[in-house]
């Protein structure tokens, strides 16, 4: 199955105060590789940013306000995500946004069972370290100098590198199938037979052994 590496701003942090989003972004991962496919847009969220928001995105309300509203990129997002399982960090934060957007347009939510948190694997992988997504680049030595704001498509970028050490996954997995003409050689599939059985000397290699020694190791060689 085809991934989705996902990630939202807003204009705050609970929907039950009416924040909405700001930003979407979209990566699609196929096999742990990163596919040229991606999705991305700014929205006006048609109210103001909060200040605490505006501190961790910087985007302002008259950036925002010349942007699409969600209801005008909807079916190309959904068409985008379909079939997909969705990667994200601190899933119910932006699974909790999206679904308020579809919601307030008489869509249906996104299902969380068809999702993968990040935050989950890394508590589960790490129990009582810091699991914040800088904290992962950290520990997994990712470059994250360009966040020095948080955008979606920076952080999706991240998250891909993050999502692939988190399910142990160092390189692309490869699906190579070798066709029956193909045969291993012959010399590498013999398997190797020692022989147990123990020969003991005869009594004239015995004395051989004796002469040889007494005859050749009169001399001290280390002298």
């Amino acid at each position: 199955m085809k991934e989705v590496i996902l990630d939202t701003e807003t204009t705050g942090l609970d929907v039950k105060d009416g924040h909405r989003i700001v930003e979407i972004g979209c990566l699609e991962l196929d096999n742990f590789v990163l596919t040229s496919k991606k999705f991305h847009c700014y929205l006006n969220p048609e109210r103001k940013v909060s200040e605490q928001a505006l501190k961790v995105h910087g985007y302002t309300d008259v950036f925002l306000s010349s942007q699409k509203k969600f209801s005008q990129i909807v079916e190309e997002f959904l068409n985008f995500i379909k079939d997909k399982r969705l990667v994200i960090h601190n899933a119910s934060f932006d699974l909790s946004h999206l679904n308020n957007e579809l919601s307030i347009l008489g869509k249906n939510n996104i299902i969380a069972n068809n999702v993968i948190d990040t935050l989950d694997l890394a508590r589960k992988k790490f129990p009582g370290s810091q699991n914040s997504l800088d904290a992962l680049c950290k520990r997994y030595k990712i470059d994250n100098s360009k966040r020095a704001k948080h955008t979606a498509l920076i952080d999706c970028e991240l998250l891909s590198k993050v999502y692939i050490n988190l399910a142990d996954q160092k390189e692309p997995t490869l699906d190579l199938k070798i066709g029956n003409s193909i045969k291993e050689p012959e010399h590498l599939n013999k398997k190797i037979k020692y022989f147990n059985k123990v020969i003991k000397p005869t009594e004239e290699e015995l004395k051989l052994h004796k002469t040889y020694l007494k005859n050749n190791l009169k001399k001290n060689f280390f002298n």
